[in-house]
């Protein structure tokens, strides 16, 4: 959402559970059993992000209120689109040092 509220100067609610559930879920990368390498890492986080956008852009974008890509080369339902895509590797990078931050920082964790 803070994303959102940087490049756009506005965001939906809707975005504020989508960016939780991609914080909690990334974070969680690092906790598997066999943890991955960061470009791995990096790359499940991205599709994690793509995914949970296409899922709340089918919820809550149906209108095209909140974005729309259908402008966009091989957009998918004007949802999702490759070059955002390839926007959420470094995000999820961000994500992973900052939730990997929290946990140190957190009691009890």
């Amino acid at each position: 959402m803070a994303l959102e509220l940087l490049w756009r100067g506005w965001s939906h609610g809707s975005m504020f559970l989508a960016g939780g559930l991609c914080f909690v879920l990334i974070g969680h990368l690092g906790e598997l059993a066999k943890p991955l390498s960061l470009p791995g890492r990096m790359l499940l986080g991205a599709a994690i992000i793509t995914m949970v956008e296409l899922g709340a852009g089918l919820l809550f974008n149906r209108g095209y209120q909140v974005w729309d890509y259908r402008a966009m080369p091989g957009n998918l339902w004007g949802q999702i689109c490759p070059a955002f895509c390839l926007l959420w590797l470094p995000v999820a990078l961000v994500a992973m040092v900052f939730y990997d931050f929290l946990q140190k920082r957190i009691p009890g964790r």
